[in-house]
């Protein structure tokens, strides 16, 4: 029974202490700022400059994997701990 009185104390203490910590460092009214409700903060941007705003997904893709070519040597492996082991 003495393992509850412990249980119980300790959430007490932890709710006086959040309880408390509230009371110093709480924000009160400021938590919830009206600015967001409001239209202009759910305007849509002016349109930004891209480099490649023309250019499709797939055309992007295929340029990112052109510059490697299928001949081309892979590197060598790093060493690994498993080939000592199976040696």
């Amino acid at each position: 029974m003495s393992v509850f009185k412990e249980v119980a104390a300790a959430l007490a203490g932890v709710y006086a202490l959040l309880f408390a910590c509230d009371a110093l460092f709480g924000v009160g009214e400021a938590r919830f700022d009206d600015a967001y409700y409001r239209a202009s903060f759910y305007a849509p941007r002016p349109q930004e400059f891209r480099f490649a705003a023309g250019t499709t997904p797939a055309a992007r893709v295929s340029d990112a994997f052109a510059q490697f070519s299928a001949g081309e040597v892979k590197p060598n492996r790093r060493y690994s701990s498993l080939t000592t082991i199976i040696r």
